[in-house]
């Protein structure tokens, strides 16, 4: 049985977390995903929008996913190996970065593959949070204006 293993905020879930969950699933047996918690949000310095309880439940109803854990750290190799974990993914966003580069080799010496698929363009849950904020700004200079 291969497991594969993914992480992420999935704040303001959108297709491109969908895509991800989709074709990691097509490349698993049992898919375990990771959903960062308030906290570990915070010390990146951001914040999430959904509370962690309502991420991880939206995550968990996923067809694609077999189980939703609380990521509490940033130690992937460490998950993986816990979880028996022979691939780990992510988005293409951060191939090639000095950070993943950092993993890859950090991950290849446990036998664990990291595989990268391509982001979905067009889409994020920081370009939706930045519209949203524009139309709240929009209404509020509307609501000034009466």
């Amino acid at each position: 049985m291969i497991i594969g293993y993914t992480t992420g905020v999935y704040d303001l879930f959108h297709i491109g977390h969908l895509n991800l969950l989709k074709n990691a699933k097509g490349m698993c047996d049992k898919l375990i995903v990771g959903v960062t918690v308030d906290e570990l949000v915070t010390y990146k310095g951001k914040h999430a929008i959904i509370p962690f309880e309502d991420r991880i439940e939206i995550i968990r109803s996923i067809k694609y996913v077999d189980a939703a854990i609380p990521q509490r750290d940033m130690d992937k190799a460490g998950m993986c190996k816990k979880l028996g974990a022979e691939l780990l993914f992510v988005g293409d966003d951060w191939y090639g970065t000095e950070k993943w580069r950092s993993y890859e080799a950090e991950l290849a010496q446990c036998g664990i593959r990291v595989v990268y698929f391509p982001y979905t363009q067009g889409i994020s849950s920081t370009i939706i949070e930045h519209t949203l904020d524009s139309a709240y700004k929009a209404g509020m200079g509307e609501q000034a204006a009466r």
